[in-house]
This record gives C-alpha cells, structure tokens and sequence, in this order.
C-alpha cells in the first residue's frame, strides 16, 4: 500500500488526558495503539494488533478510511465482511490503489457467500496505479489477465536489482494470495515462498509476505492459533 500512515499525533493533541498519570495517557493514546498494533502486526500477533487498532478507529473514527493496515490484519484474522467494510471506505480516500482492489477482492471472496466471480463483477476498476506489476495484478484479478503477465512485467526493463528484486517481491505476494482466493495451498505456498526469501524486501508489503508465509508453515499444526 502506498498511503502514507496517517497523521494521529496532530488529532491526539486535542484529545484529553486520561487522569493526571502522563505515562498512562501515552498508553491510551491513538498513536502509541496505533505504533504497538504495528509491532504486534509485524510479530504476526494478528488478533493483538487488531485489538490496538480497533480502539484507534473508535477513539478517531475519522482516519478510519485511512486505516488500510487495519484491513489487511482483518483478512488474517477471519473477519472478512470487515475486512471488505474497511476496503471499502479506503477506497474514499485513495481510489487509484489497485492493492486496495486487490485486498477488497480477497475478503469478499472469503466473506460469507463470496466467490470468485461475484468479487471480479464487484472488484474496482483500474485507474491509473503505474507502479510494477500492479496493472498486470489488477487484470490477473479481474479475470483477463494471467500470472504468465504478471511475472513478465515484474522481470521487464529493470532499473537496477534492487527494483528487480522489489518488483518480483510484489509479483509472488500476489500471485500468492490469488491462488489463495482460488483456493490452491500449493500454488500459494510457492509463490509466499519466493516473495518472503527469494525476493525478500523488508518494507510494509515484503514484511506482509513474510508474515503470510510464516502463517502458511505453522497452519498444518497450529490452525486457527494467532
């Protein structure tokens, strides 16, 4: 995701003070939830992270909308008709994100009477996100496009290794999650695979793959765990 995490100290500003405890007011203020919900996300404490982020969004319901991380916590933690809700009030606020459309599509297909042809008919239109491979993303989740595409734009003209490298990392993550939807382990596990070791990059998304494959290697014996 591109968003920029949003602003809370300016807002906490004005909130008050809870009691006369200063230490105790940092710990109940939106952005120390919002930075340890980040940490618990990271070390794939999914249901921890929601916790703090969930009290983000009712103290500032207004950044709500910008909350994508939130949104990407409630596919891993089985909350997919939220996962769709926060998808969608994200898409108010950054409605050129084919990782929004990508990450809406994959919680309306796991919600409650989801598929995969009602989340293609529902999945947001491309518009205009020029960043490597993501158009070739969005048409591969749409339906007209192919994971062949895909991992030939990823592999196209490369500025240098490190943009190869990134390129490649956001490929296998979601060709990963694709074959996820389709409902395929094997696929999704080779894929998570490649975007958490062999194109490993440590930003939000790279650190997303890790945390997938991690989950993917500990499901067999630890399924439904945090």
């Amino acid at each position: 995701m591109r968003t920029a995490l949003y602003a809370l100290a300016a807002i906490a500003m004005t909130l008050p003070l809870l009691g006369e405890n200063p230490a105790k007011a940092e710990e109940e203020s939106p952005q120390f939830l919002n930075r340890r919900g980040t940490e618990h996300f990271f070390a794939g404490r999914i249901a921890k992270s929601l916790k703090d982020w969930d009290r983000v969004v009712k103290m500032v319901p207004q950044q709500a909308p910008h909350h994508w991380q939130r949104g990407i916590a409630l596919y891993y933690a089985g909350r997919f008709k939220e996962g769709v809700a926060q998808f969608e009030i994200h898409q108010t606020v950054n409605g050129t994100d084919v990782e929004n459309a990508v990450w809406h599509f994959i919680c309306a297909v796991q919600a409650e009477g989801g598929s995969i042809k009602k989340a293609q008919k529902a999945m947001y239109p491309y518009a205009g996100d020029r960043r490597i491979p993501l158009k070739e993303v969005h048409a591969l989740f749409k339906g007209d496009g192919s994971p062949q595409k895909v991992l030939a734009a990823a592999t196209r003209n490369p500025a240098d290794k490190i943009s190869q490298r990134n390129h490649l990392c956001y490929a296998h993550l979601y060709l990963g999650l694709y074959h996820e939807a389709l409902g395929d382990p094997k696929k999704t596990a080779h894929h998570m695979r490649k975007a958490a070791i062999d194109y490993k990059m440590d930003h939000y998304m790279g650190k997303v793959a890790q945390i997938h494959y991690e989950r993917l290697k500990k499901e067999p014996k630890e399924k439904g765990s945090d």
